[in-house]
């Protein structure tokens, strides 16, 4: 295992986004179309958050017994920014794949932003990590 390599050599590049005018269901139908977990929030070209198919999962819970009416007007009645976790921490392309292993260990995350400066040029998440240790025992 080389322990100097980059995380840009595990991340997802050409990620797709959201931002404040899109939905609830454009997210969902994102997350679902493209089988993403995360997805970046943007203004520009700054990520201000960051929304999960957990996230969705949590207003979508609440749900009646008639179906989905109540899941559809929990989509209805919040924004983005009510639901997605803001102050995200981002990694540089250049970090070492240990150093954001070490980063998402410690504060219990499944994904970070990718940077290249301050442009998004990807994402990493724990499962790009467990897949590159898999290749390291092959």
């Amino acid at each position: 295992m080389k322990k100097r390599e980059p995380v840009s050599k595990i991340m997802t590049p050409n990620i797709k986004t959201v931002n404040h005018s899109n939905t609830l269901y454009d997210v969902k139908s994102l997350i679902e179309e493209e089988n993403f977990r995360h997805v970046p929030v943007v203004s520009g070209n700054k990520v201000v958050g960051m929304l999960s198919k957990t996230d969705l999962q949590k207003i979508s819970f609440v749900n009646t017994m008639d179906g989905e009416s109540l899941t559809t007007a929990m989509y209805d009645a919040l924004t983005i920014e009510q639901v997605m976790t803001r102050n995200v921490e981002t990694v540089q392309k250049t970090d070492t794949i240990q150093e954001v292993a070490q980063r998402l260990a410690k504060n219990q995350f499944h994904a970070l932003p990718v940077m290249d400066g301050e442009h998004l040029t990807g994402i990493v998440t724990t499962t790009d990590l467990i897949d590159y240790l898999i290749e390291q025992y092959n």
